[in-house]
């Protein structure tokens, strides 16, 4: 799963928010350094993905990618679903979208000064640009495809673009948010007995 949906299923308080958004944006020894709080948002987002990788609706909605795109399917399929989330909000959300992000935004302005300067400019670039309410649209996802491409291309020096991508989203629209459907709320319990069991 993408940005949206990890802070979505993390615990709602601010550093397991943050630490689940931190599991992509910090690796290695400068994990060390984080709060216990922020290193459980981590071991969540851990938990979130071990899940998502090995479940066979998710491996089928890899089957919808392309081969040119195959081996970035499971990246491709986080962003979308994030879409297919943010689209249907409403069904698993008591409180709006709009309302969400911002929540996020705000309660994260206290805490960025505890995380590595990468991760932090990140953030700050999150926020000003508002990439989670943007999943909702098309045009925001694959601008999402296209700052997941740069960033491989400066990692691997090697040029990516995932951006035309997003026609196999909308080529296979009814299929990925069939999948989702049923996919999402048996993740949602999955993470829900999660967080309950690291409060015993």
């Amino acid at each position: 799963m993408n940005w949206l949906a990890h802070l979505f299923l993390a615990a709602p308080d601010v550093e397991s928010r943050l630490g689940n958004l931190l599991g992509d944006l910090v690796k290695g020894k400068a994990r060390d350094t984080l709060s216990p709080g922020l290193k459980r948002g981590l071991e969540c987002h851990h938990a979130i993905d071990t899940f998502t990788d090995s479940h066979p609706l998710v491996k089928h909605s890899k089957q919808c990618i392309d081969q040119e795109y195959y081996r970035f399917s499971g990246i491709i399929i986080d962003v979308f679903y994030d879409h297919i989330l943010a689209k249907n909000w409403e069904h698993y959300s008591l409180i709006s979208l709009e309302q969400f992000t911002q929540e996020i935004y705000l309660a994260f302005d206290d805490y960025l000064e505890l995380i590595p300067p990468y991760a932090r400019a990140v953030i700050k670039a999150a926020r000003a640009e508002n990439w989670l309410l943007s999943y909702r649209d098309l045009a925001g996802i694959e601008l999402t495809l296209k700052r997941i491409s740069s960033r491989f291309s400066r990692r691997r020096n090697k040029h990516y673009d995932l951006s035309p991508a997003i026609e196999q989203l909308s080529r296979n629209y009814q299929e990925l948010e069939q999948d989702f459907a049923v996919f999402f709320p048996e993740l949602m319990a999955h993470i829900d007995a999660w967080n309950e069991h690291q409060l015993i």
